[in-house]
């Protein structure tokens, strides 16, 4: 029996069944369970962890450098469950690495977006902080993921996204029978004029969180969509975000070991 407060199953986070110590500090956040082995890949060492519900945990090494990749689902619901449960394991460096739907034409399919804040059209977010609080990525994770990307010669853009908790008419997208309520039109012209790079789904809720606990966090996503073309291709340019997020753990871990000494 454990406190209904902070539930644990055998020494073990209720949903994502991962125990204090069992997952180093560089955490990629895939959304996809799918995604995690693909992320693991390109590790010299890779082990399930864990895999429960939306949540499958890898760790290993990449280029010498611990890491572990968790996959968030959709949204930001089981998105915070992730983030705090991680946290509570030990992790405080995270990267969201998924996919986007660009909002501007010169971001091409299979391009990478790199988000430096995202806009709180989340839900869980609004339950750690006033709507007024920002959701930033850490400038160091930043630096690191454009880093990552210029050296693998993988064409990029650094900017705002926008993340929402609906794929469809949360990003004006018309629901069944053609629905789109007032509120959801002019949503995609109003963010472009913005200055806004595209949208996502989780960024917001990772960041935030990142923010309020003193921890670490950004973003890569591979564009799939863009909404002013008119063009979509399931999983281009995935490979591009994963490779930039593992390359950036890496920069990372070295960086703080440089620092530490």
């Amino acid at each position: 029996m454990s406190s209904a407060k902070r539930p644990v199953v055998g020494e073990k986070a209720y949903h994502l069944l991962i125990g204090r110590g069992e997952v180093p500090r560089y955490v990629l956040l895939p959304g996809d369970p799918g995604r995690v082995p693909k992320i693991a890949a390109a590790w010299e060492e890779a082990r399930e962890l864990a895999r429960n519900r939306e949540f499958t945990t890898y760790v290993g090494r990449y280029k010498g450098a611990p890491i572990a990749a968790t996959s968030t689902g959709i949204g930001s619901g089981s998105t915070a469950i992730a983030v705090e449960e991680l946290l509570w394991a030990g992790a405080d460096t995270f990267i969201r690495v998924g996919t986007t739907g660009a909002l501007r034409r010169e971001i091409r399919l299979g391009d990478v977006v790199i988000g430096t804040a995202a806009v709180r059209w989340d839900g869980a977010s609004r339950w750690y902080a006033p709507p007024e609080y920002p959701a930033v990525a850490h400038w160091r994770v930043v630096s690191a993921l454009v880093e990552a990307a210029e050296a693998l010669g993988v064409r990029y853009h650094v900017g705002v996204v926008a993340s929402t908790d609906s794929f469809y008419v949360g990003q004006e997208r018309p629901g069944h029978g053609g629905f789109l309520p007032p509120w959801a039109k002019g949503l995609v012209d109003t963010l472009r004029s913005l200055g806004v790079l595209s949208f996502e789904m989780e960024s917001a809720t990772i960041f935030t969180l990142a923010s309020i606990y003193g921890a670490r966090a950004g973003g890569v996503y591979a564009a799939i969509a863009n909404r002013e073309t008119d063009e979509f291709a399931a999983e281009v340019g995935v490979e591009d975000a994963i490779r930039v997020a593992n390359e950036a753990v890496k920069i990372l871990h070295d960086l703080d070991q440089a620092n530490r000494s």
